[in-house]
């Protein structure tokens, strides 16, 4: 069947199960629950599980790293790690992204948590991101739009979405500000899709008018969106800047109409482990039921999410107040009286910003057990006020004698992932 054939078909079952299943996502959920474990028969790792029947609250929770342990089991095409590796670093090197294996794409995850992820997508699975990504993220449209897409590295997944009146255009992200503000100019994107880190540079630019386009939608991909930048964003490009989250393990939420993240619970089953006492925060537990050739079951995330009690927009999907980061983040101190305390990465965060409204960026790095480094780019001024701010926190905790020093430059953020908060 032609490609886009299959991307219309998806569409229209997505938005058909959308409008019938609005107010009940869990029967939604059953229903694909019970024709996905027919799949998992495929599977020999969750073979045994499949055969007996067996609820998903039954099957192991595992992580990125029993996840790539277990690759060649898991998957169902009968894919051996070594080979899909050696594509997707082959495909780095030498920026060409077009190969696969028997026709299913394969991508290599930037490895922000440690290890490098391998995802695979077979055509089918390719057109059920298009339509997912057309009907929650760029809309659908008959007039022609141009979309500039920022990414470390291009897929064959990402160049599905182009047709006719939907040019894609990919911005590798090793590639200059220079070249990309010259290329953003002569193509006047309409759409713009790129990590914060990016928006932020592209909106300095844009500022002093270096950069002249007029998007009619900026989406925030890849990194987590600060609040903070966030707002600079918007104020700046003068529009709600949408998100996107996506990682290795699949589309798992994008902004509804009020720019709130939401979790794709139409394909998604969505766990929580909370991780503090007012279960406010938690990392999620992934199960995916659409993805056939590699399944995703009760895959436990590191992020941390800070759950939204309610969004005004009515959807019924599980609303996300905010991505603070990784719980490799958390920093770890220890208290006058000797014990251990944990410190989340949004509580620094929040102690920089209300320290002083004017600091725009700044970077907090753990390396050492009393040391804490701190970037702020701005004056003295503003780092001393950041200083304090931290100070003042540690103090909440009891933590004391912590060093605090102060450094002038961050790492290159186009290849590691911006994170403000960082545990090394």
């Amino acid at each position: 069947m032609c490609f886009k054939i299959q991307v219309v078909i998806k569409l229209i079952i997505i938005r058909f199960h959308k409008w019938i299943y609005k107010d009940d996502l869990i029967a939604l959920q059953q229903k694909k629950w019970k024709r996905f474990q027919l799949v998992l028969l495929e599977s020999p790792f969750y073979r045994q599980n499949a055969q007996k029947n067996l609820p998903l609250q039954d099957y192991p929770i595992i992580n990125k790293a029993l996840f790539m342990e277990n690759f060649d089991r898991i998957n169902t095409q009968n894919i051996k790690l070594k080979d899909a590796f050696q594509i997707a670093v082959t495909a780095e090197n030498s920026r060409d992204f077009s190969p696969t294996i028997n026709n299913i794409t394969v991508g290599l995850s930037s490895g922000t948590s440690g290890n490098r992820g391998i995802f695979l997508a077979t055509e089918k699975e390719r057109a059920q991101w298009v339509a997912a990504v057309l009907d929650r993220v760029i809309g659908i449209s008959f007039k022609k739009r141009n979309v500039a897409f920022f990414l470390r590295a291009n897929s064959n997944l990402y160049e599905s979405v182009k047709s006719k009146i939907l040019q894609f255009e990919f911005f590798d992200l090793l590639d200059s500000i220079e070249t990309h503000i010259e290329r953003l100019n002569n193509l006047q994107a309409d759409i713009i899709v790129a990590p914060p880190s990016m928006l932020l540079e592209l909106a300095v630019h844009f500022s002093i008018g270096k950069l002249v386009v007029n998007p009619i939608k900026i989406i925030s991909v890849a990194e987590v969106l600060y609040p903070e930048d966030k707002k600079f964003l918007e104020i700046t490009f003068k529009q709600k800047i949408h998100q996107v989250y996506q990682c290795t393990e699949g589309f798992l939420a994008s902004t509804c109409k009020e720019g709130i993240l939401h979790f794709n619970e139409d394909f998604l089953v969505i766990e929580k482990k909370y991780l503090d006492d007012s279960k406010s925060r938690f990392h999620p537990i992934i199960t995916d039921l659409m993805r056939y050739s590699q399944p995703i079951v009760r895959f436990e995330l590191n992020d941390i999410i800070l759950e939204k009690s309610k969004c005004s927009c009515g959807q019924n999907s599980m609303a996300i107040e905010q991505i603070e980061g990784r719980s490799d983040d958390v920093l770890c101190f220890e208290t006058e009286k000797g014990n251990k305390v944990n410190i989340y990465p949004d509580f620094f965060r929040r102690a920089i910003i209300l320290s002083d409204d004017s600091i725009q960026d700044y970077q907090v790095v753990k390396r050492k057990e009393n040391q804490i480094e701190l970037f702020v780019n701005g004056t003295q001024h503003n780092y001393e006020n950041a200083e304090k701010g931290i100070q003042l926190l540690l103090n909440k905790y009891n933590v004391k004698q912590v060093r605090i020093i102060r450094i002038l430059e961050k790492p290159n953020q186009h290849i590691n992932k911006l994170r403000r908060i960082r545990n090394e």
